[in-house]
Order: C-alpha cells, then structure tokens, then sequence
C-alpha cells in the first residue's frame, strides 16, 4: 500500500464509519479496486479505526465531558449523566460477547469477500428504507432495555457490508427513540469497543514482533491514512447528525444498493 492508497483508503474509512454506508464494505470494496489486502494490514487499521474515534471526541467533546464530570459526581444521586453511561455500558456487552468468543468465526466471514459485502450491503439498504417508512411514537430517553438491543445491532454489524451506525441509528429509532438522541448515543457507544480492539491488536503487534503487521507499510502512508481518516471523520460526524435529524436515511439507502452492484460486479468480474 503506497501513500496515496493509504490516503484513499483513510478518506473512505473516515467518511463511512458515521455515514451509513459500512466503513468496512467499502474498505474491501476499495482494497479490491487497489488490488491489495488492506484488511490483513494490523497498523493500518488500527490507525485509522483510531482516528476516527480521536474526530468523535473532537466533534462531541462537549457531550464527552459533560458525560465525564456528571458520572463522577456522586453526590447528587443517580443523575442522567450516569444513567447514559450505564447505557453505553449495556450497549458494549453484546460486541464484547462477539469479541471474546466469536473473533475467528467474524474474522474468516471477512476472508469471504466482496460477494458477502454486496449481500450485506442490501441489508444495510433495507434497514435504512424500512426505518424511513416506519413512525413508532418518540420517547424522551433511551431505555436500558433499548441500549442493550441497539448494542445487538452493533454486534450483528461486525459483518462486511452492514453498517454500524446504520444499524444502531435505524434500531434506535425504530424503538421510537429520538432522532438526534441515536445519532449522538451511536457514535459515544462505538468508543470503548474501537478503542479497546485497537488495544488488544496493539498487544498483538508487539507480542507478534511488529513487523508483519506492518506490512511494508510506510510510516508516511501510515500518517497519511491516520489523518485522513480524521478530517473525514470529523466532517462525516457533523454531517450525519444533521442527516439524522432531518429524516434523510433514504437517500443511504439508495446509495447502499449501488454499492452493493459496485461489489457484485467487481465479485463477478473477478471470479
């Protein structure tokens, strides 16, 4: 992967991990177009997986800390502050579930490729125009109960082609939930899980040498995906909460299924 790739591959990596469109579809998708296995690069993907959380806490920090200082403030009850935090907590136990017990199963389901990206892709479309359609009555404030089945859709989109923010956002309001309450609570529950695999494939790194992961990968075309992926992902995250607050999912949709033919046709051509 040279630097210009890499600068391609962070771009794309910022902008998909909020849009609704799978940041990891189009990583394969992308990876297919260069000719090269981006997703067996360890260093690449940490870095960017890493920048993107780093443009969350830029773009929501206000958020992050009123959320910080309100659940150590133990002197006035349970406040709403620890109650969303309790709710991000819910929300990481199905993922982690799938981390600790099933990362080979999820990890081989990514060997399959682009035909599995397409088929998720689809899903992915449908989620979003079925949520487009779809009125449940609001309600104020996300449930435990809520957290814990928008923490399953998060798991569930561990798959290639299923987006993350798509399925958690679309779950949440389907429950009735607000919309700009899901955005906001799907970018903040994402955090601990990004940032503790980035963690544990660190570990790896170091326990396995350092030098395969890296790939050949320049520290250039390291730096160039890393901020890449950052600006992208800061302009996305802003981006997609106005999106959400405004209703407008469908057009995802759409633009989910022309990815999807995108990674059928690359799929067949190249078979």
């Amino acid at each position: 992967m040279d630097t210009l790739q890499a600068l391609v591959l962070g771009l794309v990596q910022g902008l998909t991990e909020y849009l609704p469109v799978s940041s990891s579809g189009h990583l394969t998708i992308g990876a297919a177009l260069f000719g090269i296995e981006a997703e067996e690069n360890m260093a690449f993907t940490i870095a960017v997986h890493v920048a993107t959380v780093l443009s969350t806490l830029v773009v929501l920090g206000r958020e992050v800390w009123t959320l910080v200082r309100g659940s150590l403030d133990f002197g006035s009850g349970y406040n709403d502050e620890q109650r969303y935090v309790v709710n991000i907590l819910i929300s990481m136990i199905p993922i982690g579930v799938v981390g600790l017990c099933f990362k080979e199963q999820v990890e081989s389901i990514f060997g399959e490729g682009l035909l599995v990206v397409g088929c998720c892709l689809l899903l992915t479309a449908a989620l979003l125009a079925f949520t487009h359609f779809a009125r449940p009555r609001q309600r104020e404030q996300i449930s435990p109960l809520h957290a814990f089945v928008i923490g399953l859709a998060q798991a569930v989109a561990v798959l290639p082609g299923l987006s993350r923010s798509g399925s958690t956002i679309a779950t949440g309001l389907l429950l009735g939930n607000r919309k700009e309450q899901m955005a906001k609570f799907s970018f903040l529950m994402v955090i601990p899980p990004i940032l503790g695999e980035a963690l544990l494939d660190t570990l790896k790194i170091f326990k396995d040498g350092g030098t395969e992961a890296l790939g050949g990968l320049s520290a250039s075309a390291l730096f160039a995906g890393f901020a890449a992926a950052f600006v992208s992902g800061c302009l996305a995250c802003r981006w997609m909460i106005g999106i959400v607050r405004r209703g407008k999912l469908i057009y995802f949709a759409l633009y989910c299924v022309a990815a999807a033919a995108a990674a059928f046709a690359l799929h067949f051509i190249g078979a």
